[in-house]
């Protein structure tokens, strides 16, 4: 018959290499966690790098640029070739006082409107995430990321503000349904 002592050592034993396999299951898991974690990184810094060159820039410092590089043969060229090139993405003005909201496009309209309905109904802020589903979108990463990347691009112009981290209200002053005050 086995000791006692002897069946605790043999139980202990297994309990051991349990413990064992399970760690090293754990940092295998970790380096893999570690990896997708650096690949998912990159892919944001991808996507916000791209978004930077195809985002809208300053009219005035490019068209000056552009104006004063190109000699005046070429700018009458410029121009008409300017108009058969496909149109850049939506510019965001600067808000300023007296700035109607219909200087916006469409999509950055939506977004005035449906917070400034918030705002007059004394209700709270909107995420990014809720303004997907309010206006019909599926709340996936891509959707919500867009809408998230016009209000922040909003924000940075001064029509939106964003007291509390991704809740995103009308900046003061801003009525939303096209006029400026």
């Amino acid at each position: 018959m086995p000791s006692v002592v002897g069946l605790l050592e043999q139980r202990e034993l297994g309990a051991r290499r349990r413990v064992d396999e399970l760690r090293e299951e754990a940092d295998r898991v970790q380096a893999e966690l570690a990896v997708a974690e650096r690949e998912w990184k990159e892919w944001v810094i991808a996507r916000s790098r791209v978004g930077e060159v195809l985002g809208p820039v300053d009219e005035t410092e490019d068209h000056a640029r552009t104006e004063g590089a190109m000699p005046a043969r070429g700018r009458a060229e410029g121009a008409s070739s300017a108009s058969a090139a496909a149109k850049p993405k939506a510019q965001v003005p600067m808000w300023r006082e007296g700035l109607d909201a219909s200087v916006l496009s469409m999509d950055y309209q939506r977004i005035l409107r449906a917070l400034a309905d918030r705002h007059r109904l004394h209700q709270e802020p909107l995420t990014c995430q809720e303004m997907a589903v309010l206006f019909g979108l599926d709340a996936v990463p891509s959707k919500v990321e867009a809408l998230r990347s016009k209000a922040k691009r909003l924000v940075a112009r001064g029509w939106l503000a964003e007291r509390q981290p991704g809740r995103f209200t009308l900046a003061r002053n801003v009525s939303g349904q096209g006029g400026g005050s």
